[in-house]
């Protein structure tokens, strides 16, 4: 069995790598803008889907044996406003002080592509994470130590992160830091991909 994963993302490699299962991974180029009105739930799981089908066109076609690429995304929303990577440090800066004091809830995508029967099964999990209030001079000493500017909502969750929080509540501890793998392990196993 080959599986691939669609992500250059070290934190979904780390997470992936629990399962203890051999995988290649791959960067998918996908535009991850959302498309008009598009909520952050259906975004998550559109470019969740969106990555394992680019990795797909990459690849040459093994006939062979089971071949799966699992693509994952995540987005998040607080008070009717979108969040994504940041980026900079100027815009995390401005993610954290809007979600100071506030709930947010993080939508991670995850999607596993058949390549042998050209199926794919796709998920969405929500976490909701309820932010301490942050003052000016944490946020920047926050940002300066760990500079999560390629994570949604400016925080690493499995870092210093969590010292943002005041409560997180999932049904997928891991979902949060961008790849739920309670999910995922019932998608695999669903894809003939046995995990234990």
């Amino acid at each position: 069995m080959k599986l691939t994963l669609a992500s250059s993302s070290p934190y979904r490699r780390q997470l992936l790598e629990r399962f203890g299962l051999a995988f290649e991974h791959c960067a998918p180029n996908v535009d991850e803008h959302p498309n008009p009105d598009e909520d952050p739930a259906h975004l998550a799981e559109r470019l969740s889907i969106a990555k394992a089908r680019a990795i797909h066109s990459q690849v040459p076609p093994d006939h062979d044996s089971l071949h799966l690429i699992i693509g994952s995304d995540q987005t998040a929303a607080c008070n009717g406003q979108l969040y994504g990577k940041p980026g900079n440090a100027e815009s995390a800066t401005q993610q954290l002080a809007s979600l100071s004091g506030n709930t947010a809830v993080f939508y991670t995508g995850v999607c596993v592509l058949n390549r042998a029967s050209q199926t794919q099964l796709s998920a969405v999990v929500s976490t909701t994470v309820i932010f301490r209030a942050l003052d000016a001079i944490s946020i920047t000493r926050y940002l300066e130590r760990e500079q999560p500017f390629d994570c949604a909502g400016s925080f690493k969750a499995e870092g210093l992160g969590i010292a943002l929080f005041e409560a997180i509540h999932s049904d997928d501890p891991t979902a949060l830091t961008g790849l739920p793998l309670i999910r995922l392990c019932q998608l695999l196993e669903q894809s003939g991909c046995q995990i234990i």
